[in-house]
C-alpha cells in the first residue's frame, strides 16, 4: 500500500484553512490541522490541535511532532475593525499573526518538508498588491506573504521545496463578515467582481491542493489569485 501524504494545515479550523483540510483528506491525505479556533462541525475525520502561532515553544514542539511532511498550508491570519490597525499595538499584533506566524511555520518545518519533498502554500490576499482605506496593516502583511513566498521558494528550492500562495478575493468566511454584513459595501464589491458572485472556502481550498499535488510540481514562486476577476476589474 502507497504511504499516505502528510499535510499540516496552520489555522485549519476555519474558513480557507478548514476548506484546504476538508479537500487534502477527501483526496486521500492524512491532515493535520492547527489553530486558535475551529468551527463547531469541525469534521472528525481531521486532526486538530490549538496553536498560537506567536508562540515560539508551542510552535517548535508542533514542528519536532512530523519528521516527514509533504504540504504545509499557512493559512493563519487575523484582520482587526474599528480603526484598531492605525495603533502601534494592533498594526503589531497583525503583523505578528499574518507575516512573522507564516515566516515561524515555514522556518520551523522546512526539515520535513525537505526530507518529504513537500510543499508550502501560504495565503496571501488581493490586498497584497492594493492599499487599504481601513485596514494598513492587513494589507501591508499579506504584501510581505508575497514577498517571503518568492523568497523562499528560492530559498527552498534545492531543498526540493515548492513555496507558492494563493491570493483570495473576496471569500464568504468569517473575516469577510464586516463587509458582507454592509449591504452598500457587499452590493459595491459584488458589482466590480467579473464572475458577479463572492467565492466560497472551498473554490480556495481546491486550487491549494492543486499547488501541493504533483501537478503543480514545476511551480514554484507564483502568487496565484482565486477572485473571480477582481484584480483585472
Amino acid at each position: 500500500m502507497a504511504e499516505r501524504s502528510i499535510a499540516v494545515v496552520i489555522g485549519g479550523g476555519t474558513g480557507i484553512g478548514r476548506a484546504a483540510a476538508e479537500v487534502l483528506a477527501e483526496r486521500g491525505w492524512e491532515v493535520h490541522c492547527f489553530g486558535k479556533d475551529r468551527d463547531a462541525d469541525f469534521p472528525e475525520g481531521i486532526g486538530f490541535a490549538e496553536l498560537d502561532v506567536t508562540d515560539e515553544a508551542a510552535m517548535h514542539a508542533a514542528a519536532a511532532r512530523f519528521p516527514k511532511l509533504n504540504a504545509l498550508v499557512n493559512s493563519a491570519g487575523i484582520i482587526l475593525h474599528e480603526g484598531r490597525e492605525f495603533t502601534a499595538e494592533g498594526f503589531r499584533r497583525v503583523i505578528d499573526i499574518n507575516l512573522h506566524g507564516t515566516e515561524r511555520a515555514s522556518i520551523l518545518f522546512r526539515e520535513a518538508l525537505a526530507a518529504g519533498r513537500g510543499a508550502i502554500v501560504n495565503v496571501a490576499s488581493v490586498w497584497s498588491a492594493f492599499g487599504s482605506l481601513r485596514n494598513p496593516a492587513y494589507s501591508a502583511s499579506k504584501g510581505a506573504v508575497v514577498s517571503l513566498t518568492r523568497s523562499h521558494a528560492v530559498a527552498f528550492a534545492p531543498q526540493g521545496i515548492r513555496v507558492n500562495a494563493v491570493a483570495p478575493g473576496w471569500i464568504e468566511t468569517r473575516l469577510s463578515s464586516g463587509a458582507r454584513g454592509d449591504p452598500a459595501r457587499y452590493a459595491a464589491i459584488t458589482q466590480r467582481i467579473p464572475m458577479g458572485r463572492w467565492g466560497e472556502p472551498r473554490e480556495v481550498g481546491d486550487v491549494i491542493a492543486f499547488l501541493v499535488s504533483p501537478e503543480a510540481r514545476y511551480v514554484t514562486g507564483a502568487v496565484l489569485p482565486v477572485d473571480g476577476g477582481y484584480c483585472i476589474a
